[in-house]
């Protein structure tokens, strides 16, 4: 499998080359063209009751679509729903990878993915859950704006707003607090944060989602009241 990933940041686009038999599982919605000798297949992946967790505690869809290229090969192209990056991470043998609801878009059918259910992890808009990555193989995680990457080291410590992080190696130790005294965590506007200690890497998207939906709500034209 060959993934060339085109149009970052902004538009990213990920165009998967399927050889002779190979599947990709991928995000509902996500896939935006395919070769004619790609087949899909829809299912709940892992039974009723992981997918059902998946759905409600991870942020995905309760279906998923595996696309299989037939004897052929073929190609399918992949996007996210927001403007925005993507980017590859392969996992490896032995290692885990905690993404935020809704950053998931695609991955290699050897790569598990379990929702998780941290009240230590998480104390934020996005909730106390995250999507758990498992395995060994290529994955796909998308954001909103670029993604940013950083590597802490042992100890290091750093702060992320809980609607900017994408997803962070399971060696890292994320825990909530404040931005800072009274009147900046309620003035700021930047509230509740995430403190994460390494080691390992962390992903961070460059914009936030809840940012765009505080901006778009005031713009909404709003019903003219009228009298008699």
């Amino acid at each position: 499998m060959e993934i060339d990933l085109q149009h970052r940041p902004s538009y990213s686009l990920a165009i998967v080359r399927l050889a002779s038999g190979e599947r990709i599982r991928a995000e509902s919605g996500a896939m935006v063209s395919m070769s004619a000798s790609v087949n899909i297949e829809t299912k709940a992946e892992g039974g009723i009751f992981k997918s059902l967790s998946r759905a409600m505690l991870g942020g995905e869809s309760f279906f998923q679509n595996f696309f299989q290229a037939n004897e052929q090969g073929g190609e399918v192209t992949l996007a996210p729903n927001l403007p925005g990056d993507i980017t590859q991470i392969d996992l490896q043998a032995g290692q885990k990878l905690m993404v935020q609801a809704g950053s998931y878009l695609a991955s290699e059918t050897s790569i598990d993915l379990t929702a998780r259910v941290s009240m230590k992890a998480f104390m934020s808009s996005e909730g106390f859950s995250m999507l758990e990555a498992s395995g060994t193989g290529k994955l796909l995680v998308s954001s909103y704006g670029a993604i940013f990457e950083r590597d802490l080291q042992p100890g290091e410590r750093y702060v992320v707003d809980s609607s900017h992080l994408v997803a962070f190696d399971s060696s890292v130790t994320p825990a909530p607090r404040a931005s800072g005294g009274l009147k900046a965590t309620l003035l700021s506007g930047e509230g509740l944060v995430i403190e994460l200690t390494g080691p390992g890497r962390i992903y961070i998207q460059t914009r936030s989602p809840q940012a765009l939906i505080n901006w778009i709500i005031p713009q909404l034209p709003r019903p003219s009241s009228s009298s008699d």
